[in-house]
């Protein structure tokens, strides 16, 4: 694969185009190995790579047949987003799946979101989800792309533990109703406190658009609507802040069920 192509990567357009996009460092190759992702070129810069699992690795996927493309140190601090490059990428298949083909039935939860504008705050997320055994994450706007190269940095690897979907609302909606998915929104105005509600499985947890929330025609989507209590002068929380905060209650009340 060349350079260029390579470089290319870094934009939406091309990694919708190709089904590919780009992982660098020695924490994401890891975890790629240990989820048993496909890949389709690595990457090496062998004067930067000094990493002995990574090394390892690299010649797991060559006895494989997985194309090596060696480039000199320049190359690679071109090619890479991070100011201290390890020497190591991969190019691996975009992995999205479609919702009819999924069990709600599966790790702790389900995450729907909507319109997220930061990729930083959408790999905080994923990280997150990651973190208390979310099963995966339902994308309800087209345009939120959590392969966009800053997401990935964020999500610190956990982009490859979470199934990832994109779905309309209607399609939500009757995955919701045939499998008895408890819905779950969240909203400012909501009567009832995050912690006041019980989270049966299955659980979707459906986390509003950073700027407008849960659009008005939704919200009946939803089996109840919870807001996050705040006593100080901000009037919003982050939405990977306000993420985190639901999610560890869900967590934490699966943890105390019996048995």
């Amino acid at each position: 694969m060349a350079i260029r192509r390579l470089h290319l990567l870094h934009r939406r357009e091309e990694r919708e185009r190709t089904g590919l996009f780009l992982i660098e460092g020695v924490r994401f190759l890891l975890a790629a190995d240990r989820h048993k992702v496909r890949c389709e070129t690595l990457v090496v810069a062998p004067d930067l790579l000094h990493h002995r699992m990574a090394r390892h690795a690299v010649l797991r996927w060559q006895n494989a047949g997985v194309p090596v493309l060696e480039v000199p140190p320049g190359v690679f601090h071109h090619l890479s987003g991070s100011d201290e490059p390890q020497g190591i990428a991969a190019v691996v298949p975009a992995d999205w799946e479609r919702l009819a083909e999924v069990s709600p039935h599966e790790g702790l939860c389900w995450i729907v979101l909507g319109s997220i504008q930061s990729p930083g705050n959408l790999g905080s997320i994923l990280r997150t989800a990651d973190a208390v055994g979310a099963a995966g994450i339902v994308f309800l706007d087209p345009d939120v792309d959590p392969y966009d190269p800053a997401c990935v940095r964020a999500s610190m690897g956990a982009l490859f533990s979470l199934r990832l979907v994109r779905a309309s609302p209607a399609e939500l909606l009757s995955w919701k109703r045939r499998h008895g998915v408890f819905l779950v929104g969240t909203a400012p105005d909501a009567a009832a406190d995050y912690q006041e509600i019980r989270y049966p499985a299955p659980t979707a947890l459906w986390m509003g658009c950073e700027r407008r929330g849960i659009p008005s025609e939704h919200r009946t989507f939803c089996d109840t609507l919870v807001r996050i209590p705040m006593r100080g002068d901000s009037d919003s929380l982050n939405v990977a802040v306000a993420t985190g905060v639901a999610l560890y209650e869900v967590l934490n009340q699966d943890r105390r069920r019996p048995g």
